[in-house]
């Protein structure tokens, strides 16, 4: 039976909206960056997480202590699916020089008022620092994948843009009705973000070519305005989301 790990975002875990839909053997490791993956930990400082769910508080305090790697290691996957649509968030360097992933998550949850945030420095995604950071951290990953029980898995590359489009109730599409944002108040360039996307998926395969690529067909990469997240760029229709399962059972999961 597979025992199935993202490393990724809700692109990937969307796949089984239902807890009985998913693989009876799942870890799930999101809103963290390759960078802050490989980064020394950071005490979470005892913040509560006001406002946020158990699993987004949970999602916090894996990127701060950098457990997601052992965790991963633990699982001993038979499939990693990994997809960058997390890797849209800025990060922050701490004074210790750890990094941590700025997600929305972070920023809601109390984390940034406790002393270890007092002089945290912004690194923003699109940046060449940020870059420059991603792909020694994509070095390591591919370190990792090779010279671990990780190279016993199947390498899944969930291949993925911005939509730009939506498909309304009617069946029409139109263009997407607002600007993007990583969340309220941080708007963003869907150009710039899908051509990082590109960046980093090509590099991911030169460094780790045994790596199988999924990708939904051109014509189902289109947001949806009902589904259950909202309309957002990366929340697509269902047809999407049944062009990556049916892929994914061809490869075992």
């Amino acid at each position: 039976m597979a025992r199935v790990a993202i490393l990724g975002s809700c692109i990937t875990r969307e796949l089984w909206p239902r807890r009985d839909e998913a693989p009876s053997d799942l870890l799930y490791v999101s809103r963290t960056s390759l960078p802050s993956l490989f980064s020394t930990p950071v005490d979470p400082g005892g913040a509560p997480g006001h406002g946020l769910t158990r699993y987004q508080a949970m999602a916090v305090e894996a990127d701060l202590t950098k457990r997601g790697l052992a965790e991963l290691v633990a699982h001993r996957p038979t499939h990693l699916i990994l997809d960058f649509i997390d890797e849209r968030f800025d990060l922050l360097a701490l004074p210790g020089g750890q990094i941590v992933t700025h997600s929305w998550e972070l920023d809601s949850g109390g984390w940034l008022g406790t002393p270890a945030f007092a002089e945290r420095r912004e690194i923003p995604r699109l940046s060449g620092a940020c870059e420059h950071l991603w792909r020694n951290g994509l070095d390591q990953m591919a370190l990792l994948l090779n010279a671990s029980v990780l190279s016993e898995a199947q390498i899944i590359l969930h291949s993925a843009r911005w939509a730009d489009h939506q498909r309304n109730a009617d069946g029409a599409e139109t263009p997407l009705t607002r600007e993007p944002h990583i969340w309220d108040g941080r708007p963003a360039s869907l150009v710039a973000h899908n051509q990082l996307l590109a960046r980093y998926e090509a590099a991911f395969m030169a460094a780790v070519p045994q790596a199988q690529v999924i990708a939904a067909a051109p014509q189902n990469r289109v947001a949806d305005p009902a589904h259950r997240w909202g309309l957002s760029p990366f929340h697509y229709v269902p047809a999407y989301y049944d062009d990556i399962r049916q892929a994914l059972a061809e490869l075992g999961v």
